[in-house]
C-alpha cells in the first residue's frame, strides 16, 4: 500500500482506512512477537495483549506524539531462557520488571542532565559487539530447532526440510516481495512453512478444533498466579541486557525522527520514550509476557506509506489485544511446528547478528585501532563462549550481562576514548531534516 499523501500524526483516517492501516501494522510485527514467546516457553497470546497494552501505555506516556509500535524484544531471549531454568517463568517476570525500571531510572537520570553520558558509556564499539554476542548465543538454539526432534537432540531428516523450506520462503520473501508484502517476510515464512508441515504430515489439528473461539489467555500475575521471590542471579542476568535495548531504543528514535521530520529526541523527548518502553515491559512482566521494544518493522512500514497517525498504531495495539482474547488464534499459533520457527530463526538470529555487524560499519569503526580490536574481541568471546563469573552459592553473572559489563568497563578504562558531542549529533540530524524538507 503506497500513500502519496502524508497522514499526520494526529490526523484520524476513515473508519474504513484505518482499520486497514492499522492491520498492516499487525501483521507486521505479528511473527517475530509471537516468536519470542514461542522460543522462551511463554504464552504467544499473552504477548500480543502485553504488546497491545505496552503500545498504548508507550502513546500516553510520550502524549501521542510519537507513532511507535512496541513488540517483544529479542534482545531477552536467551536472558529469559536461562532465568526460567533458575527461577521458572515467574522468576523470569520478575527480572523483565527489574529491566523495565531500570529503563525508568536513566529516563530520570536523561531528564535531569541529557543524554551525552548514555552515549559515553555506550558508543558503538560496545554496543556493536553486544548485538552480535545476541544472535551468535542463539545460533545453537535456531539449528537444534530445526534439526531435531523437540526436547531431543535427535536429528529428524523430515524435521530439517521443513526449517530449509521454511528459511527458503522467508529468504524469497525478503528478496522478491514488494510493496505491503515486503513488510511481512516473517509471517510469509512462517504461513508457507506451515502449509508444508502440514503436506508433511506433522501437524496435529485438533487443539485448533477442540479451542473456543473466546479464551483467557494464561497470564501469569504476581500474588494471583504466583507469589514473587527475589533472586540476585536473574536480576544479574536479565537487567544488563536493558543496557543494550535501551541503546536499540535511542537508534529506534532517530530512525523515526528521520522518517516523520520531526526530533522526537527533543520533543516529546527521550525520557518519555525511555520511560514508555520501561513501562510497556513492567506492564507486560506483570501478566507474564516478554519485554517489549520497539519495532523496526513497523518504522518500515511508517515510511513506506507516510501514515504517521498515532491513531492508526493505537488501532494495531487495539486489534493485538483482541487476538489474544481469541482462543483459535492462540491453539493455531501452538501446532506451529518447532521446524518452522528453526527455520525462521536462523535466518532472524542472523540478521541480529549482523545488524551488530552493520552498526559498527555505519559509525566507521576503526578496527586498525588496538583499543577497538580489543574491546570488540573481549565482548565477542566472553558473550558466545560461555564465560561467568560466579559472586555467590546462588548468584551468578554470566554471557550476555557479563559481555555487556566487561565492554563498559573496557570502553571506559581504555585509553583513546573519543568523545561523544549527542547534541551535536541532533543538530546534525536536525539541519539534514530541514534540507531534505526544503
Amino acid at each position: 500500500m503506497n500513500n502519496t499523501k502524508e497522514v499526520g500524526i494526529h490526523e484520524i483516517p476513515k473508519l474504513d482506512k484505518w482499520l486497514v492501516l492499522s492491520l498492516q501494522h499487525l501483521c507486521a510485527m505479528f511473527g517475530a512477537t509471537i516468536l519470542v514467546p514461542y522460543l522462551v516457553g511463554l504464552s504467544p497470546a499473552v504477548a500480543l495483549v502485553s504488546s497491545g497494552l505496552g503500545t498504548l501505555a508507550y502513546l500516553l506516556i510520550t502524549r501521542g506524539q510519537v507513532p511507535a509500535y512496541l513488540g517483544s524484544s529479542f534482545a531477552f531471549i536467551a536472558p529469559i531462557i536461562a532465568a526460567t531454568t533458575i527461577g521458572g517463568p515467574e522468576g523470569a517476570m520478575i527480572g523483565s520488571f527489574a529491566a523495565g525500571l531500570i529503563y525508568g531510572l536513566v529516563a530520570l537520570f536523561i531528564k535531569k542532565s541529557g543524554v551525552n553520558w548514555l552515549m559515553t558509556i555506550l558508543p558503538p564499539i560496545v554496543v556493536g559487539p553486544v548485538i552480535m554476542v545476541i544472535g551468535l548465543g542463539l545460533a545453537g538454539v535456531a539449528v537444534s530447532m530445526a534439526m531435531n526432534v523437540p526436547g531431543t537432540s535427535d536429528y529428524d531428516g523430515t524435521l530439517f526440510t521443513v526449517a530449509l523450506v521454511t528459511l527458503g520462503i522467508t529468504v524469497l520473501a525478503t528478496m522478491f516481495f514488494k510493496g505491503f508484502f515486503a513488510l511481512i517476510p516473517i509471517l510469509i515464512g512462517i504461513v508457507g512453512g506451515y502449509t508444508f508441515a502440514y503436506f508433511q504430515g506433522i501437524i496435529d489439528m485438533t487443539p485448533i478444533r477442540d479451542a473456543s473461539w473466546i479464551e483467557v489467555p494464561q497470564f501469569i500475575v504476581p500474588f494471583v498466579t504466583y507469589t514473587p521471590s527475589f533472586s540476585w542471579e536473574i536480576l544479574f542476568i536479565m537487567v544488563p541486557i536493558a543496557v543494550v535495548t535501551i541503546s536499540e531504543h535511542i537508534g529506534d528514535q532517530m530512525v523515526l525522527s528521520k522518517v516523520v521530520g520531526k526530533n522526537f529526541i527533543k520533543k516529546p523527548g527521550l525520557h518519555r520514550s525511555l520511560l514508555g518502553d520501561g513501562v510497556a515491559t513492567m506492564l507486560s512482566a506483570l501478566i507474564g509476557g516478554p519485554p517489549n521494544t520497539t519495532y523496526g518493522e513497523n518504522i518500515g512500514v511508517i515510511a513506506l506509506t507516510r501514515v504517521y497517525s498515532v491513531f492508526v498504531i493505537g488501532g494495531a495495539a487495539v486489534m493485538a489485544i483482541m487476538f489474544g482474547f481469541i482462543g483459535k488464534i492462540a491453539a493455531l499459533i501452538s501446532t506451529i511446528p518447532t521446524a518452522v520457527m528453526g527455520g525462521v530463526s536462523i535466518l532472524l538470529f542472523g540478521i541480529i547478528a549482523s545488524s551488530g555487524l552493520r552498526m559498527l560499519i555505519d559509525n566507521k569503526i576503526d578496527f586498525g585501532n588496538k583499543r577497538n580490536l580489543i574491546i570488540s574481541s573481549v565482548i565477542l568471546v566472553i558473550g558466545i563462549g560461555g564465560a561467568f563469573i560466579q559472586v555467590s552459592d546462588n548468584v551468578q553473572i554470566a554471557g550476555m550481562a557479563l559481555a555487556t559489563i566487561i565492554g563498559i568497563i573496557l570502553n571506559l578504562v581504555l585509553p583513546g576514548r573519543e568523545k561523544v558531542d549527542t547534541n551535536a549529533m541532533f543538530e546534525k540530524e536536525q539541519k539534514e531534516e530541514k534540507k531534505s524538507a526544503a
